[in-house]
């Protein structure tokens, strides 16, 4: 997918996703007051993983289960995580055996070889779901008993595996606790599961799906679930609320459709099962005989496509269910906004784009893709012989765009820092005011928005629960929402009236280094875009779209220079603390360093504006204080000369970043970086990468983890 496309434009808010959707069950208590209209959506659980495996008429052993479900669980981990566990049937089919442990996937997979016996890896089944979980801790510590999945009761009548957090569980609690249910967990999640027995106690008749959608309907928060039964035998259903969840399909049989429709509670009666295999009678529903399927249930692609590439991302309160091997998608109420079907959807990531290759870790091969992933965000958008940017996208709203109050750009971290990297070009292109905003915030202050805004969301993953949140806000205020993101298919995707795919590729490493450089290209694309039509500005825009053209090979030159950045490493990775100056274009890169250096490295980081250095920050200079000054030949060079000069008369030690061939700069240094020349806006990419280099190599030489570093995942969606 080249872009996100542009969808049908609505100028009038539209009610939140996450809105309560009401009771169906009278008898039953209502926990809180539904959400008004200017709720939106609230944060999941960040860093957890849900990998759920059904086979239906295709015999596989114990261990071939078992083995799928483990390795569905590794290819999560780099989302961040403290334990593990999974969920599949006893020996006998009767019951469910749960085996979980604290620590790594690796620490399950032995738990798992001490209940061999069991377990009995091998018997053969035609029919079995298996669930399973990395959890990261909100609610209670890491341990086995606060691991996924968690069970109903002693007997496991039903069990679940949870991304998120539920905001009312307290209350929840309390009335299970009135009705005699005891806990042997201090999370969330365990809440969901004994609500579940709970309305399977006082209304047996329902079916699995029902008793599912009568549990969300008292949820609060935001979540994806996967639920498990040994009272529904092969049967396996999950949900999602602001946290994501898709569902694999896989067959040998040529499906018979790429759509899969919706049922509403009106159309909730028996036989409305949807087959996706082909039938010999349209009006049959019945499973045909000896049709075989299987079907993965997950948090993200990446733990599927080596099984299959067609999935289903399925949308906020959509409940899937699979039974007697026929999925089924349902919902609770019809909006005018719902789509009547979800679209079975071919990926095209591969597996080996997921593995390390000849890296020592993922962070290290993303940091020396990003020559090709710059290029990649490019493709069929720059076409250097004639000059022309084209953005298929956002194609259709450049007119609406230009003639807009202000642009607004927010997002998260690394992706605010993207923005900030921008900002001034932005400015400079399209002469509009641009803001700058931390989505959290944002929020906070509840920033004014009006309809003649224009809102730019910038999230690697698409679900960035407080960028998410901002841009509800903001569309609900009439203005038009740019989604900038990596991830086809995520929340901020579908969302969007229209966006920037940036096409980076995946990026496993929870530190985002190549995502960052793309999302910096997608947005000078952008600029040029809007200019386009200014020739005042024609030779402004030549000048950049040159300096696009040779990006990719000066971020060759730069990845050279490792070794270097690795000597520099070797001196600073003891030090406790470590100052990154810098103004311009390059002020971001300080921001992105230092973000790179606290989250791979646990050092005290800092980027400081070279221009508040005297007005506090000079005070921490003396010959102890480690300092990197980004000086290169731009319009501020002269100011960041004298910052340089500020830090050496107070027996500062600075290791800067220049351009190639930069004598004078060099002269003042401690020890010195070199980067090519290339036009002032583009030149903060090539800073950067030396900050990521750094930042890898001192954690490295600190023995820290680089790819999942401690209380981080990769996608964030907690407030």
């Amino acid at each position: 997918m080249g872009h996100l496309e542009a969808s049908g434009r609505d100028r009038h808010p539209r009610l939140s996703v996450c809105q309560r959707v009401p009771l169906i069950a009278s008898t039953f208590i209502h926990f809180s007051a539904a959400n008004n209209a200017l709720t939106i959506g609230p944060p999941s659980e960040r860093g957890n993983g849900i990998f759920a495996y059904l086979n239906y008429q295709i015999p596989k052993n114990r261990k071939e289960i078992i083995d799928l479900l483990i390795t569905g669980l590794k290819r999560l981990e780099y989302r961040g995580y403290d334990s593990a566990g999974i969920a599949v049937d006893s020996a006998d089919g009767k019951n469910i055996n749960i085996v979980k442990k604290s620590g790594k996937v690796d620490a399950l997979e032995q738990e798992i070889l001490c209940h061999a016996t069991e377990l009995n890896f091998n018997i053969e089944v035609v029919l079995h779901v298996g669930i399973a979980h990395t959890r990261w801790a909100t609610h209670g510590v890491p341990s086995e008993i606060n691991s996924h999945p968690q069970r109903s009761d002693v007997e496991n009548y039903f069990c679940v595996v949870h991304n998120g957090i539920v905001t009312n569980y307290k209350e929840v609690k309390a009335f299970l606790q009135l009705k005699g249910y005891e806990f042997e967990s201090e999370t969330d999640t365990e809440v969901i599961v004994k609500l579940v027995h709970h309305i399977y106690q006082t209304h047996k008749s329902h079916s699995f799906r029902e008793l599912v959608e009568q549990v969300i309907q008292q949820l609060e928060g935001a979540f994806a679930l996967c639920f498990k039964s040994k009272l529904y035998p092969g049967e396996c259903v999950a949900t999602r609320r602001g946290s994501p969840l898709l569902v694999g399909i896989k067959t040998n049989t040529r499906l018979a459709t790429d759509h899969v429709p919706v049922f509403y509670s009106k159309d909730h009666r028996r036989g409305n099962e949807f087959s996706i295999l082909p039938r010999y009678e349209t009006s049959e529903i019945e499973p045909l005989e000896n049709k075989a399927i299987e079907y993965f249930f997950a948090s993200d692609a990446s733990a599927v496509i080596e099984h299959t590439n067609q999935v289903i991302f399925l949308e906020d309160d959509d409940v899937a269910a699979v039974k007697d091997g026929l999925l089924s998608i349902h919902r609770l109420k019809r909006s005018l906004e719902d789509s009547h079907a979800r679209e079975i959807i071919t990926l095209k990531l591969e597996i080996q784009e997921i593995m390390k290759g000849n890296f020592d870790s993922f962070m290290q091969k993303e940091i020396f893709e990003q020559p090709e992933s710059v290029v990649n965000t490019m493709r069929g958008r720059v076409n250097f012989d004639t000059g022309t940017v084209v953005l298929g996208g956002i194609k259709e709203y450049i007119p609406e765009i230009r003639r807009c109050r202000r642009l607004m750009l927010i997002g998260c971290g690394t992706s605010y820092h993207s923005a900030i990297a921008t900002r001034q070009l932005l400015e400079e292109l399209t002469e509009l005011p641009v803001m700058v905003e931390l989505a959290s915030d944002f929020l906070d202050r509840k920033t004014p928005v009006f309809r003649d805004d224009v809102c730019f969301f910038i999230s690697q993953s698409g679900e960035t629960a407080d960028t998410l949140m901002a841009l509800r806000y903001c569309r609900q205020r009439g203005a038009l929402i740019v989604g900038i993101t990596n991830t086809v298919g995520s929340s901020i995707c579908r969302e969007s009236h229209c966006g920037v795919h940036i096409n980076a590729g995946p990026e496993i490493g929870v530190a985002s280094t190549k995502a960052y450089t793309s999302q910096f290209i997608s947005l000078v694309m952008f600029a040029l875009v809007m200019s386009e039509d200014r020739i005042s500005l024609t030779p402004r825009r030549t000048e950049i779209i040159a300096g696009l053209k040779i990006l990719p090979d000066h971020i060759r030159r730069v990845l050279n220079t490792d070794s270097i950045i690795k000597s520099i490493a070797e001196d600073l990775y003891q030090k406790k603390s470590l100052l990154i100056m810098g103004r311009g274009y390059n002020y971001s890169t300080c921001m992105e360093g230092a973000l790179k250096v606290k989250e791979l490295t646990y050092l005290h980081s800092e980027g400081i504006m070279a221009g508040e250095l005297k007005h506090g920050p000079l005070a921490l200079i003396d010959k102890a204080m480690p300092v990197i000054m980004i000086v290169t030949r731009d319009p501020v060079y002269t100011k960041c000369m004298n910052a340089l000069q500020q830090v050496t008369a107070r027996e500062g030690r600075p290791i800067i970043v220049c351009e190639e061939g930069d004598t004078e700069t060099k002269s003042s240094a401690w020890k010195s970086i070199e980067v090519p020349r290339i036009v002032d806006c583009l030149q903060g990419i090539l800073t950067v990468i030396p900050m990521q280099l750094l930042a890898y190599h001192i954690a490295v030489l600190r023995g820290c983890n680089v790819d999942c570093p401690r209380n981080l995942a990769k996608s964030v969606t907690v407030e």
